[in-house]
């Protein structure tokens, strides 16, 4: 079965002098990828990969074009024109995807960059977008164990971190804590599963296993040059000090401490020692 608004795996049927008919192994119907898209190397019983969606003809059409989303994805996109139908967002295709005003959260404007979610319309069949993303968000309960990798996209900034859209389906948060590397709006990240939580929200954070680890021991550094009397700290000492101290190794010790010094929280003197940069 062919899906709209989605990648599909498609044989070449039949080649015409416009382009090529493309169906799938277990479905009669056929739609056509036009010429421009079609490869010279192209020839029938062969397997393409393509992006279906609907012409301005209402007819399914499939290109070798990648749009930035896809069915059931959220996307940043830019508004290229408005009229009475609603606004028209650039989407990477030659034909532009519409949000009606229906699902406009307020009256986009030409120019703008919006948070949509893109889905098939049930009435129409056509692939459109939506502003009002909430109600896509949190209709399944999220099933992740800690650790786990998952894609994310920031969408907002606020005073203890970053709220995330996790895998187009949950709604996360990575506290400003956890951190250790620049991340900005409608950006799309890897990140790691810290917890799920009761409301079923995900912490998580941006660092892979080594750079969690360093995290953790840096913030034990700074704890530990911090506590009063404590004994002075050394690039030099040897392992087995280390190992008493942190529980870690002298790479993973040196690390830390190249963290801490690049985020300038510490300053190493010409003797090695390790000091608290003062706020």
């Amino acid at each position: 079965m062919i899906e709209i608004g989605k990648y599909n795996d498609l044989e070449v049927r039949r080649l015409v002098d416009f382009g090529a008919y493309l169906g799938a192994p277990d479905d009669s119907a056929e739609i056509l990828l036009p010429r421009r898209y079609w490869e010279e190397h192209m020839q029938p019983g062969e397997t393409v990969h393509v992006f279906v969606y609907k012409d301005s003809e209402d007819r399914p059409v499939a290109t070798t074009e990648h749009p930035y989303a896809t069915v059931g994805q959220f996307a940043y996109l830019a508004v290229t024109a408005v009229n009475d139908t609603g606004a028209f967002l650039d989407w990477g295709l030659a034909k532009d995807l519409l949000v009606p005003y229906s699902e406009q959260r307020s009256r986009m404007r030409r120019g703008g960059i919006y948070l949509v979610y893109i889905y098939l319309d049930k009435t129409t069949g056509r692939v459109v977008a939506s502003a009002k993303t909430e109600k896509f968000l949190g209709n399944v309960f999220p099933d992740y164990k800690p650790g786990q990798q998952v894609e994310a996209l920031v969408i907002e900034h606020t005073d203890i971190g970053y709220k995330v859209i996790v895998d187009n389906l949950h709604r996360g948060i990575i506290y400003s804590n956890e951190i250790y590397r620049p991340i900005e709006v409608e950006q799309n990240i890897r990140a790691w599963v810290k917890r799920v939580r009761d409301d079923g929200k995900i912490d998580l954070t941006i660092n892979d296993k080594a750079e969690r680890r360093t995290g953790v021991l840096a913030g034990r550094i700074i704890e530990y040059l911090g506590t009063p009397g404590a004994m002075p700290l050394s690039d030099s000492m040897p392992p087995a000090h280390i190992e008493m101290l942190f529980q870690c190794s002298k790479r993973d010790f040196k690390k830390a401490v190249g963290h801490l010094y690049r985020e300038h929280k510490v300053v190493i003197g010409e003797d090695g020692r390790i000091s608290l940069l003062p706020e």
